[in-house]
């Protein structure tokens, strides 16, 4: 781990002394792609002189153990009780920082939540999951927008898809992808019997047009008249747009949007997402079962968590955590949840990585 750190904090110098050259300084691609390098490696520099710091700090302390003067032998003793745990930590910290980064992490996602079994309390389910994830977007300053959307006259809906727009929006948001349960008593159960039924939400990070190239010959595109939530503006005229993708069969749709082109843009940002998904999918496949057991796998067939509204409870069932908090799990306070997913799988990482 040392000589990886080590060739990383050298690369970090190289690239300070690189900007300072007034060469390089006037080019202003060059700059940014130096700078860019290293913000991502700077973490990792930094925490290499810490930790180099506290480990010529601990060789010095430790030679002081064994001096003749009583004093200086205690306060080695002290200094070691101190520094011992520090360094510990540190490589701890240093070794979450050296494992590799999931280049779509701060890319915005696509959220697409579909009621389930449960008939009309599945729609209203499916709606409450939405509002979930709209206020979880707001309360971290976050920006959601509506792409299309299927009511189901109840308050429901059958269908929802939106994409939420902020930085590191994946990172967070890529535990959510799943089978979600609710059991409550429905609104229109008049025998007051608690009634299960399930949604499924599918979270897609956002992919540049680079990373998955479409053949526009594979596309059959039909304009139609919007019946969403849109207003009459767009109802007047065909505005809408549904994609079909002939090679794969998948079925993309937009409405929301004031236009065809506006919609266009929007159904081809969830196509592209979507086969982006398929080909990893198709990669994952192939490559060794322990990473399908990894938290965050994002098995869309896999049973995640159960909303109890009776008990106020919410369980997250592949790490085994309950919260008797389901009114504000609700209202977009999720944090708990995703931190401790996410320290799963910083687990699961590190007893499969070399470092």
């Amino acid at each position: 781990m040392l000589d990886k750190l080590a060739g990383i904090a050298d690369r970090y110098e190289e690239l300070e002394q690189m900007m300072g050259d007034p060469e390089v300084a006037s080019d202003y691609a060059k700059v940014a792609e130096y700078a860019q390098e290293r913000s991502d490696i700077q973490p990792l520099a930094e925490g290499y002189y810490r930790y180099k710091a506290v480990l010529d700090q601990i060789e010095e302390a430790d030679s002081l153990q064994y001096s003749e003067d009583e004093e200086l032998r205690d306060l080695a003793k002290e200094e070691l009780e101190t520094l011992l745990p520090e360094r510990d930590a540190l490589e701890a910290e240093m070794r979450t920082l050296l494992l590799p980064k999931d280049p779509r992490d701060n890319k915005n996602v696509i959220v697409e939540i579909r009621a389930g079994a449960g008939g009309d309390e599945a729609g209203i389910f499916a709606a409450d999951l939405f509002r979930l994830y709209s206020r979880y977007a707001e309360n971290r300053g976050w920006k959601y927008e509506l792409i299309d959307e299927h009511e189901t006259g109840v308050g429901g809906f059958k269908e929802v898809v939106f994409m939420i727009k902020g930085r590191g929006a994946y990172s967070r948001l890529k535990y959510e992808s799943g089978v979600h349960r609710v059991q409550r008593v429905p609104a229109t159960e008049s025998q007051g019997r608690i009634h299960t039924s399930t949604a499924t939400v599918a979270v897609l990070a956002e992919v540049d047009e680079v990373d998955v190239r479409i053949n526009e010959e594979d596309l059959d595109i039909q304009a139609y008249r919007s019946s969403g939530a849109g207003g009459q503006h767009v109802q007047k005229n065909s505005t809408a747009i549904r994609i079909t993708h002939k090679p794969t069969g998948l079925v993309v749709a937009c409405q929301d949007e004031r236009s065809q082109a506006q919609n266009k843009l929007r159904a081809m940002a969830v196509l592209r997402a979507r086969l982006y998904e398929i080909e990893l999918e198709k990669v994952q496949s192939v490559q060794e079962a322990d990473r399908r057991s990894q938290v965050g796998s994002g098995d869309r067939a896999e049973k995640i968590r159960t909303y109890n509204y009776p008990q106020n409870r919410v369980t997250d069932h592949r790490i085994n955590l309950t919260s008797y908090s389901l009114d504000r799990f609700v209202n977009g306070e999720i944090d708990e949840f995703i931190d401790e997913l996410a320290t799963r799988e910083q687990a699961e990482k590190l007893q499969h990585a070399g470092v």
